[in-house]
């Protein structure tokens, strides 16, 4: 089973089946569910021969262990997660310039979930972690990320000071999110092939990490508390982004 997982939830199974069908093993659907969405899934799966299992809330409430399913979960393979050694063609296959996020040991899959989502919606091409001491691709980040994390590569690495040293080789310009940076966020020039870098819930950057990158900047706080959640970070740095590239 180490090759298998679930996805729950509406917009996530949807997108995994309109992008990555060929995973899905097979279908399991609330039978006392009708509606239009439910129903779409249903066709949408039986269109690519996959086989649809009527279930009842209960049965769906232990295989998820009471998680917000919304009636349908998908048992499929594992989603593909890319390394450093991939990173080079990854790269290539890009045709503006590079625009990645690394979440330096991000564990909580609320948070990366929500990462994914905003990386999306920002148009990044990729999200790059550390293995260690980061949570990986589980239900609840791709229930979260709400069938981003279908669509967004994953990259995690196994020493990610060495794969910020390769991505300056390829002349992205590595910028690094820390409270204690004397420049802003907003003064930040994120025309070229970029990399942001955020560090982990309530710790930030490591220090190797914070050394590698080439700029640290910080998002101004008016308020009285001190930093935001790092998904909440993450919204504001890739909207700046999106924001300067418009």
């Amino acid at each position: 089973m180490a090759s298998k997982q679930f996805i729950f939830g509406l917009h996530p199974v949807e997108s995994l089946l309109q992008h990555q069908a060929e995973r899905v093993i097979r279908l399991c659907v609330h039978q006392d569910r009708a509606d239009k969405k439910r129903e779409s899934l249903i066709q949408l799966a039986r269109a690519q021969g996959i086989a649809v299992e009527l279930v009842s809330k209960q049965e769906l409430d232990r295989l998820t262990q009471e998680a917000n399913h919304q009636g349908v979960i998908a048992f499929c393979t594992k989603a593909h997660t890319y390394t450093e050694n991939d990173l080079k063609q990854l790269l290539q296959t890009i045709t503006e310039p590079p625009f990645l996020l690394i979440l330096d040991g991000v564990q909580d899959p609320h948070n990366l979930g929500a990462c994914f989502r905003s990386a999306d919606a920002a148009g990044a091409h990729a999200i790059i972690t550390p293995k260690d001491k980061s949570v990986g691709m589980t239900p609840v980040v791709s229930k979260v990320a709400s069938g981003a994390a279908e669509i967004v590569p994953f990259v995690q690495v196994t020493n990610l000071v060495r794969t910020l040293e390769a991505l300056k080789e390829f002349g992205i310009w590595i910028y690094g999110a820390a409270a204690e940076a004397e420049q802003t966020l907003y003064q930040m020039d994120f025309s070229g092939p970029i990399a942001i870098v955020l560090g982990a819930e309530g710790t930030g950057l490591r220090r190797l990490t914070r050394e590698h990158c080439d700029v640290l900047m910080k998002i101004p706080m008016q308020g009285s508390v001190s930093s935001l959640n790092v998904s909440v970070a993450a919204g504001v740095c890739l909207f700046e982004v999106v924001r300067q590239r418009l």
